[in-house]
């Protein structure tokens, strides 16, 4: 029949398209339905604008430093330049998206899907059903805005890639991921940055030197930040955006950007109909294999609320196809995963931080190194590198990596490799440095910076 297939995947983000793509190259007939662009959310209006624009922000600070290496530079910046090449950048992608899709054999629909039956969605603009033995849902997730009074005056992450002109200044709103890179691109741009937090320190779980360095650097560049607070209103005057404060102070800003996370994105997909369980947060209950309450009905990447990273999404949906169109059950470890933060400095981790560590150890031991960068060794640039190993005091086996400084996403990808791996300090110690760079100082590092016993520093 026209209309049956082995899978149905909604949503053609990361996940879902690593899971169509390679569920077709094991044979099975596959339909993919996205309603909106390919490549989801990391592609359109995530991660790759993200980065285009990190790195757009990070050349004033090269300009800076230039003179001291023999350069004189006179630029200008265009936003509305960079704005269309972002946009060519992402017209690609997309497209490669869809080619590797079409090569491999996936049916694309343009359309919205809603599950009829645990077996069956219908398109909502075409109005056909389509069927399959499984179908996948991989709709990812969208911004959480508060609800107050005048939210409406504000943007998400999602406007924030395209406004008009930029702010003379703009209040962003949280302590995460999109809040932090968010706060040292604009910063890049000229744009004079809030950051208000409802906590005491910004990006919650991560490791507490790692919180504290970004912040001190944030600052140091002229971001501010109102801790412990949070808007209760927004509201128009003259020509910005008045917010009001839950502790009674406010101000006006050129925008306001709402970072205050992401919800998965399943309303309107018919789930609670069809019996899918989902939990307060409205994301699918799933188990190891990403099946839902429903055998027939799966789930990958952030609308599972595991863990919201698009590598995650990419490493779920591979283990999907693996295991169901290619007789190799594979099951996604969310133990180890490392990430980062874009900012500059970027922040980069893999593993447990200081904190989490000591809770689950006995006793632990932690190696810091901070140091001036090569880079800015002949200007006078405060820039400071921070790097931190966790290790477990009676195995020696090293229980988390964390860095604070240029490249440290990369530096830290590749550190992920022996901590997956189960790695000591003394597998560390046995690697040769590269002299000189920063990445060196994590097999160099000689003796304990201190040691906690049942938490706490000896």
């Amino acid at each position: 029949m026209a209309n049956q297939y082995d899978l149905i995947v909604v949503g053609g983000g990361s996940g879902g398209v690593r899971a169509a793509r390679l569920s077709a190259l094991y044979g099975a007939r596959v339909a993919l339905v996205e309603e909106f662009r390919m490549g989801g959310t990391c592609v359109i209006r995530g991660c790759i604008p993200k980065k285009l624009y990190a790195y757009s922000s990070r050349f004033p600070r090269f300009f800076d430093v230039a003179p001291s290496y023999g350069w004189t530079v006179s630029a200008s910046f265009d936003w509305p330049t960079l704005r269309a090449n972002k946009d060519g950048e992402i017209a690609r992608l997309e497209a490669a998206y869809e080619g590797v899709l079409v090569d491999a054999g996936v049916t694309i629909f343009k359309d919205r899907a809603v599950l009829t039956g645990p077996e069956s969605v219908v398109l909502r603009q075409a109005g056909n059903e389509l069927t399959a033995d499984r179908i996948l849902i991989a709709t990812g997730g969208q911004p959480s805005i508060p609800e107050i009074e005048g939210r409406e005056l504000g943007i998400s992450s999602n406007e924030a890639f395209d406004l008009p002109d930029l702010p003379k200044s703009i209040l962003i709103v949280g302590g995460g991921y999109v809040a932090t890179e968010f706060a040292s691109i604009f910063d890049g741009f000229g744009v004079k940055v809030t950051v208000a937090y409802r906590r005491e320190r910004i990006l919650r779980g991560f490791d507490m030197d790692l919180r504290l360095g970004i912040t001190e650097a944030l600052k140091g560049r002229g971001v501010d930040f109102l801790v412990n607070t949070e808007p209760t209103r927004l509201s128009k005057g003259g020509e910005g955006i008045v917010v009001s404060f839950a502790h009674g102070y406010s101000a006006s800003y050129g925008a306001v950007l709402f970072a205050t996370g992401r919800d998965p994105n399943t309303g309107g997909l018919g789930l609670d109909k069809v019996g899918v369980l989902m939990n307060a947060r409205g994301a699918i209950e799933v188990d190891e294999w990403s099946r839902s309450s429903i055998g027939s009905i799966y789930a990958v990447g952030d609308v599972t609320d595991r863990v919201a990273l698009t590598p995650v999404a990419i490493r779920e949906g591979a283990a999907f196809a693996e295991t169901t169109f290619s007789g190799n059950p594979t099951v996604v470890d969310h133990r180890v995963v490392p990430t980062a933060i874009f900012s500059d400095p970027e922040v980069a981790t893999v593993g447990l931080s200081e904190e989490d560590a000591s809770l689950h150890h006995d006793e632990i031991d932690v190696y810091v190194s901070r140091f001036r960068p090569m880079f800015t060794s002949m200007t006078g640039r405060p820039e400071r590198v921070m790097m931190k190993l966790v290790v477990d005091h009676l195995t020696g086996k090293v229980l988390g990596v964390h860095m604070l400084g240029r490249d440290a996403a990369e530096i830290v990808q590749m550190a992920a490799i022996p901590v997956s791996m189960g790695a000591t300090k003394a597998d560390f110690d046995r690697a040769i440095a590269i002299h000189p760079t920063s990445a060196e100082e994590l097999v160099t590092l000689k003796k304990p910076s201190y040691r906690l016993t049942k938490g706490k520093r000896l």
